[in-house]
């Protein structure tokens, strides 16, 4: 009858490791949708005879559906059984990334981009509070960050092998596939994926709540200046690494590649460091990070010590995912799925906000200052940080 029993539990405990990895899996393919577009809009650009700064535009679409939407249809959604939530949302997926690959205008293309928009932070928010739940408490935070290192791999991976891939098969062969993919995942979730009890529907105003607890709000600002801090030199890092750094242009994506790679260490360290306290784990991170961005301008010309300060501000940038969203669950009395969509929501505003200041200050101060001025918004958040600390209950 142990025997029996053990052999049950261990049956029971593999099960559940692949779903965290199908759901990981899940998330690489839909962060990868997100994000390839970036490097697939020259191409766009000239089949449809629109300008690049146009095609851009399908970014900011993209980014602002899934901060203004994702709250509100995560709250709506929250009590359905996850299993058939996650196979509709790659379904979704498999969908619009056809409906892309056979646009034939800027407005069909448009609407392939809006619909996943939708869904996303809907994904981001349940897949991590899932992940969770199907593990218990005990191993929650790392399953969390396990469903987080499949956004980091296609922050490193699926971005450029999906540019590179439109070399080949060109940009809708790029979302041929990533079509496939999704219809692949729902696939597998729905043969592997345990069912899941339906909660209790709890109306929006009521998971609302939880933004009138000041220490749940603090936390939320707090991601905001965090993912401000990150992406103000994040997002022009290329161009440092070119124009700064002297790095020729040749050399500049295995430069980004290797500053991915090592995210993946980071992201494993922040499923770690989240254990020993969320707030700590944050200002701990986010030190790091300043020293890594403000030591890029000072060591731009020393290669070997610009790639030990890449190194840190890589380790530390992808940390911060899985800790944030760690971070802002735990702060949730309730409505955590929600919660991990609101986080969602608050570093795409983040990410928004900090290319807005970045590019501010290469206008004003110059490019070289762009580490320097991160730095000090990540300083504002560690101090944040420790506010936050004393609203706790």
């Amino acid at each position: 009858m142990t025997s029996t029993t053990e052999t049950s539990m261990t049956s029971s405990a593999s099960h559940t490791a692949v779903t965290v990895l199908l759901l990981a899996v899940s998330a690489f393919i839909i962060v990868t949708t997100e994000f390839v577009i970036v490097g697939l809009l020259p191409s766009i650009a000239r089949e449809l005879g629109i300008s690049v700064s146009l095609a851009g535009q399908l970014v900011t679409l993209f980014a602002f559906t899934v901060m203004i939407a994702g709250p509100f249809l995560t709250a709506m959604v929250s009590h359905l059984d996850r299993k058939k939530l996650f196979v509709f949302i790659l379904g979704l997926f498999a969908v619009s990334n056809a409906l892309v690959a056979i646009a034939p205008n800027l407005w069909v293309l448009s609407l392939g981009r809006f619909l996943p928009a939708l869904a996303l932070p809907v994904f981001w928010g349940t897949a991590s509070e899932t992940a969770g739940r199907l593990v218990g408490p005990e191993r929650a935070n790392k399953a969390i960050s396990h469903v987080y290192m499949g956004i980091a791999a296609a922050m490193v991976l699926g971005i450029p092998l999906g540019t590179v891939a439109a070399e080949t098969i060109e940009w809708r062969g790029t979302f041929w596939l990533l079509a496939a993919l999704s219809l692949a995942m729902a696939g597998l979730l729905m043969v592997i994926m345990p069912s899941t009890e339906c909660s209790e529907k709890v109306g929006l105003a009521a998971q609302a709540k939880i933004l009138k607890d000041p220490y749940f709000a603090g936390n939320l600002i707090l991601s905001v200046a965090v993912f401000t801090a990150m992406f103000t030199s994040y997002t022009y890092l290329a161009d440092t690494l070119e124009r700064v750094a002297q790095v020729p242009s040749s050399q500049v994506g295995w430069w980004l590649m290797g500053f991915g790679v090592l995210g993946l260490i980071g992201n494993w360290l922040g499923g770690y460091m989240v254990d020993k306290g969320p707030l700590v784990a944050t200002a701990v991170a986010t030190a790091v990070l300043a020293v890594g961005m403000a030591a890029t301008t000072p060591l731009a010309h020393v290669h070997p010590l610009l790639a030990i300060a890449l190194s840190a501000w890589g380790i530390a940038n992808t940390a911060l995912y899985p800790i944030c969203q760690v971070r802002v669950m735990n702060a949730a009395s309730h409505a955590r799925a929600l919660a991990g969509t609101l986080n969602v929501s608050m570093a795409n505003a983040g990410i928004g906000l900090g290319a807005i200041i970045g590019g501010s200050a290469i206008t004003h101060l110059g490019l070289a200052s762009l580490g320097y001025v991160a730095a000090v918004i990540a300083v504002v958040a560690i101090l944040l940080s420790i506010v936050v600390g004393r609203l706790k209950k």
